[in-house]
């Protein structure tokens, strides 16, 4: 079996040709390093916004299953005998029950999927600030006098 080759975008190195372009009072190791936080950034955040959708969708098949587990349970219940009065009052009993449940339900599923954006946000808003410190730094150390 052939080995498995990666991707020539992903062995790209910048640094390579870049570095051969000296331009007076820029830093392009700094410039590269400081991409590569980006993007080590980018893909984590790409992460925490996957394992929220996986937690939504696994939430949701719990829902899903329990619905159908209660249908289930109803379909019996409905089937027993009892006066019209006693099925409509439990009817309307079951009614309340699951609207009350859906409400819950779509509340859990919301802070979820607001939890799972909230920290791919925070991380990238934390690198976002970590980059312009690193810019004002650059430029800072450009500007200093050469001793």
């Amino acid at each position: 079996m052939a080995a498995k080759q990666s991707e020539p975008l992903f062995d790209f190195d910048i640094s390579k040709y870049l570095g051969d372009f000296k331009v007076p009072g820029v830093d392009v190791e700094t410039i590269v390093a400081s991409q590569r936080k980006n993007i080590e950034a980018l893909t984590q955040a790409n992460k925490l916004a996957f394992e929220g959708l996986q937690n939504v969708v696994k939430r949701q098949v719990e829902i899903l299953r329990q619905a159908i587990d209660e249908v289930a349970q109803l379909s019996k219940d409905f089937a027993e005998p009892g006066s019209p009065h006693e099925k409509a009052a439990r009817q309307a009993e079951l009614t309340k029950d699951a609207f009350e449940r859906a409400l819950v339900n779509a509340r859990e599923l919301t802070e979820l999927i607001t939890k799972a954006n909230s920290d791919a946000f925070d991380l990238l808003n934390k690198r976002f600030s970590q980059s312009l410190d690193e810019a004002r730094e650059a430029f800072t150390k450009a500007a200093a006098p050469k001793k």
